[in-house]
């Protein structure tokens, strides 16, 4: 998971997500009712493999290797919060979002104007139709790459061109992204 991924995924939680392996298997199992079955299914293991992670007998608790955690992280995240995903979604796509960004920004110019890459702290009000274009290239499975096109893009017009006020030939790239933050309402 990339930068920009990382940050909507934090834009879009009100909560942390539980971080010991411990207290994600309590969330699973309080989702699922209590039900071991259950939760072994979600995780493609067996029942009695969940009921020894879970067991608060010392003797017989077993700890979950490096691809299960893995498994029950994927599917706390999967299930974490829906309500407010959807929510704060929403809302992004409605009113728009904050983006905070420290990266490294190339510009396309004409001729006169200095186009070395540089690195920039921008903090930029971006309108619903990016949040949305952003989600559905998500959706879609597009990776890292696509977002910061998408995002470029949008940074390109709003911050760099002024809403097209100004600099009309710039064209905007970015990479080496140290952090992307979302701020939504």
């Amino acid at each position: 998971m990339g930068q920009i991924e990382q940050g909507l995924e934090r834009a879009l939680r009100t909560r942390p997500v539980p971080s010991s392996t411990e207290a994600r298997l309590r969330f699973l199992l309080a989702a699922h009712q209590g039900s071991t079955r259950r939760v072994a299914a979600v995780l493609g293991v067996s029942q009695r493999t969940v009921q020894r992670w879970a067991t608060k007998r010392p003797g017989a608790r077993r700890p979950p290797g490096p691809t299960q955690v893995r498994a029950i992280e994927e599917a706390v995240l999967a299930r974490w919060q829906p309500r407010v995903r959807a929510r704060r979604r929403a809302q992004a796509e409605a009113e728009g979002f904050v983006f905070h960004t420290r990266a490294r920004f190339r510009f396309a110019a004409p001729a006169g104007s200095s186009d070395d890459p540089r690195v920039r702290w921008i903090t930029q009000d971006l309108p619903g139709e990016v949040a949305r274009e952003l989600f559905a290239a998500r959706d879609a499975g597009a990776g890292e790459q696509q977002q910061t096109v998408i995002l470029a893009r949008a940074l390109g017009h709003a911050y760099f061109r002024e809403w097209g006020r100004r600099a009309h030939g710039l064209h905007v790239a970015f990479s080496d992204v140290e952090f992307a933050d979302f701020s939504i309402g």
